[in-house]
C-alpha cells in the first residue's frame, strides 16, 4: 500500500464572502489535489452529518433487513431506459454489491421504496445537498483552471443526467474481495461518503492508497471530462472497491454528469449514466 491519506480540504471559507486567505488555500489544495491524485477530501461541506448518518442507517435497513421480494417491488419499470430503482449485481459479475439508484427528484424514471419510512425523503434531501455542492465545486474546479468561475456550469447547466446510488458490498470471502473493480469515472465530478468499513482505494504511481473513512467527510473525484477539459492537467484517477471480511460496506455515491450532446468522446450520454450506476 501506498500513503494512507489523500489531501483533505475545508471547504468553510468556500461559504463566506469575507475569507479570501481561506478560499484561496481551499483552490490551491483542490487544484494541487486534482493534478496528483485526481480525489480529495472535504469536510465543512455544507451536507448535515445528521442527514448523512440517517442515509446509512436507512440504506442498511433497505439491503439487510428487507427480504429480497419487498427491494424487488423498486426494481426498474419494464422498459425503462435507465435502471433507476433497485438492482443487484448479477451472479457471475466478479463485483459483488446491490444498489438503489435514483435521478433529481421529480423525475419519472424515479422508483422509490416503499420501506424503511421516510427513506425517500432522506433520498431527495441528499440529493439536493450534492447538486448544491456540485456546483461549487464545479466552479473552484474553473477558477483552477484559470477559466472564469461560471465556466463549466454555462457548458454543463442541464442536471437532469446527475444521479445518486445507494450502495451495499456483501462481505468478502476467503476466495474473493472484490466490491467494484478498478474503473476510472466517465463523468464530471463524483462525490462518495462511506461507512466505518472504508474499502476504497485510489491508485497513484502503481500503488494503492487507501481512502480512510472520517467522520462526517466527503470523497470528491474528477472524472473522464474533467480531465479532457482541463487537457488532462487533471486527473480521472483510477480506484477499486475492496470488500471487507466478515461485515458488510455501505456508501452513496453521487454522480454529477454531463449531458450527452456535449460529450464528444467515444462515451454516448447512457454509456456514462450506466457505467457509474454500480461504482463506489
Amino acid at each position: 500500500m501506498g500513503e494512507s491519506f489523500i489531501p483533505t480540504v475545508d471547504l468553510s471559507p468556500c461559504f463566506r464572502e469575507d475569507d479570501e486567505d481561506g478560499m484561496k488555500k481551499a483552490k490551491e489544495i483542490i487544484g494541487q489535489a486534482c493534478s496528483e491524485y485526481g480525489f480529495f477530501q472535504v469536510v465543512n461541506h455544507g451536507v448535515p452529518l445528521g442527514l448523512m448518518t440517517q442515509a446509512i442507517e436507512l440504506s442498511k435497513t433497505f439491503f439487510e433487513t428487507l427480504p429480497n421480494e419487498e427491494k424487488l417491488k423498486c426494481a426498474p419499470n419494464s422498459g425503462a431506459p435507465l435502471p433507476a430503482g433497485y438492482n443487484r449485481q448479477p451472479e457471475q459479475s466478479p463485483d459483488k454489491n446491490e444498489y438503489l439508484l435514483m435521478f433529481p427528484p421529480g423525475s419519472n424514471l424515479n422508483v422509490y421504496p416503499q420501506n424503511p419510512p421516510h427513506f425517500r425523503e432522506v433520498l431527495e434531501q441528499i440529493f439536493a445537498y450534492f447538486a448544491r455542492l456540485g456546483v461549487l465545486i464545479e466552479s473552484i474546479l474553473s477558477q483552477c483552471l484559470g477559466l472564469p468561475s461560471n465556466f463549466l456550469k454555462e457548458f454543463n447547466h442541464d442536471r437532469s443526467w446527475d444521479l445518486l446510488a445507494a450502495l451495499h458490498y456483501f462481505p468478502a470471502t476467503e476466495t474473493e474481495n472484490s466490491g467494484n473493480s478498478e474503473h476510472e469515472d466517465g463523468n464530471c465530478i463524483t462525490f462518495v461518503f462511506q461507512d466505518e468499513a472504508g474499502g476504497l482505494e485510489v491508485r497513484r504511481n502503481g500503488e494503492w492508497i487507501p481512502v480512510i473513512p472520517t467522520r462526517g467527510s466527503l470523497v470528491v473525484n474528477v472524472g473522464d471530462v474533467i480531465q479532457v477539459l482541463s487537457n488532462n492537467n487533471f486527473k480521472s484517477a483510477t480506484h477499486r472497491v475492496v470488500r471487507p471480511k466478515s461485515k458488510s460496506r455501505y456508501s452513496y455515491a453521487f454522480f454529477y454528469n454531463l449531458h450527452g450532446d456535449k460529450w464528444s468522446l467515444e462515451n454516448s450520454a447512457n454509456d456514462i449514466v450506466l457505467n457509474e450506476t454500480v461504482r463506489d
